[in-house]
């Protein structure tokens, strides 16, 4: 019986690939106005952003080298000047991207239509700003605890994350359901401790993995736990 529901942050109850593409569009057009590849910067700074995170998820280097590394590398690719101070850099697209946090019109809604779950979030992000996100969308107080990698100990898909979240809820595995956007770290990912999962496929155009169900909304939530 599933008594406790943990949903993913970014991409799920926030729209992060907006920020993130408007984001680095705006830094890039700051450091070198009409750049001619200016379109093709939020691809590749989704395509810097899974493998330079997941270096510093698995200990391969720090956060703050992580945020430098994708910063040197983007300006390598476009052929714009690399800043002295990376860091600055890094803190100048931030406050483009905190600027445009903003929750799915769903999130809310489908939250609060969840009575009698133990809710929680689930994020590899780190806890500071998982947290300020979690708060800045006007879902602190409805989604239960922020659970982090960084808190945790570990990071999806690693299945330590989803066995330490479900405790945290007070619950085991097999009793909690994870949503989230991403197949292997929030729908096949938790599958290996019990966990049961959805996939929250929100552009509706792939079909789901094998034995998962799949929505394209948070609407449609309410109605598949019940």
């Amino acid at each position: 019986m599933i008594r406790g529901i943990l949903f993913d942050l970014d991409g799920t109850l926030l729209d992060h690939r907006s920020a993130a593409d408007g984001a680095i569009t705006a830094w890039v057009s700051g450091r070198a106005p009409g750049h001619p590849r200016l379109a093709e910067a939020a691809r590749l700074w989704r395509e810097l952003e899974e493998p330079h995170l997941g270096a510093w998820q698995r200990g391969e280097c720090s956060l703050e080298e992580q945020r430098r590394r994708r910063i040197h590398a983007l300006c390598l690719e476009l052929a714009i000047a690399v800043p002295g101070d990376l860091d600055t850099a890094f803190d100048a697209f931030a406050e483009h991207y905190q600027r445009g946090w903003v929750a799915y019109p769903d999130a809310a809604r489908a939250v609060k239509t969840l009575d009698g779950f133990r809710l929680g979030v689930l994020t590899n992000g780190t806890q500071e700003m998982q947290e300020a996100k979690v708060a800045a969308i006007g879902l602190g107080g409805l989604v239960g605890p922020v659970l982090t990698g960084e808190l945790l100990g570990s990071y999806k898909p690693a299945a330590a994350c989803y066995t330490r979240a479900a405790e945290a809820l007070g619950l085991a595995p097999g009793e909690v359901l994870l949503v989230g956007d991403d197949v292997d770290k929030d729908v096949t990912g938790p599958a290996v401790t019990g966990m049961r999962s959805v996939w929250l496929d929100r552009l509706g155009v792939d079909p789901a993995p094998a034995g998962f169900p799949r929505i394209t909304s948070l609407t449609q939530l309410p109605a598949l736990v019940a």
